[in-house]
């Protein structure tokens, strides 16, 4: 059996200020530096002492932050990597989430959605950002490794799902998985059948507060 597991980075300075992320280089606040240790902490619960274990991580700093976290407690080193960012929102990042709302255009419920930008100037389009995603994540799910983490975001999480169970890159444009932000997802795949599998969807049960 091996195992990819996906850290959705916590709360962090754009989710509290009201801003767009993207590629925003927004940090954790204290709670989410709290809810990153804490899912640190899940992950060495989860898996075994000795087993193989590599590090993956959006290079942004929120998800840098949340990754030293995990390398902590397994005396590993993140390997970032630009690929594994959200989605860029161009000109809108930084600014008033408002600001976008108001100038959103949703996509298509037909036709071509991949191409897709949501009309703000310099965002990724849809299939800009899939392919990125998809190609990192290929890139470390065909190391032999038998754990494996990596830490992105909420948004980029479809993505690295999706690479995962091999969906064609042409029918992500319909694909979401929804993850809370600090949550780990968890994808698996047999040693027999070479099935992959979703195994777990956005836990979030290690960032209950303790009693």
């Amino acid at each position: 059996m091996r195992t990819l597991h996906v850290v959705t980075h916590p709360e962090a300075t754009h989710h509290v200020d009201g801003v767009v992320g993207g590629w925003h280089d927004s940090r954790l606040t204290a709670a989410g530096v709290r809810a990153a240790t804490a899912a640190a902490r899940e992950l060495r619960a989860r898996i075994p002492d000795g087993a193989a274990v590599e590090l993956y991580s959006s290079d942004l700093l929120r998800t840098r932050q949340t990754a030293d976290e995990v390398a902590g407690v397994f005396g590993v080193r993140a390997t970032l990597d630009r690929r594994l960012r959200e989605k860029s929102y161009g000109v809108a990042e930084g600014r008033p989430q408002e600001w976008l709302d108001r100038r959103f255009v949703p996509p298509p419920p037909d036709g071509e959605r991949m191409d897709h930008d949501e009309g703000v100037e310099g965002a990724e389009t849809k299939e800009q950002w899939v392919r990125r995603v998809y190609a990192a994540t290929e890139e470390i799910v065909r190391r032999p490794c038998e754990h494996q983490i990596v830490v992105t975001h909420g948004g980029s999480l479809t993505f690295v799902v999706a690479a995962w169970i091999r969906m064609p890159v042409e029918s992500a444009g319909y694909v979401s998985f929804r993850a809370p932000a600090g949550s780990i997802t968890t994808l698996d795949e047999d040693d027999f059948f070479h099935n992959r599998r979703l195994a777990a969807l956005g836990d979030t049960a290690h960032l209950a507060p303790t009693p």
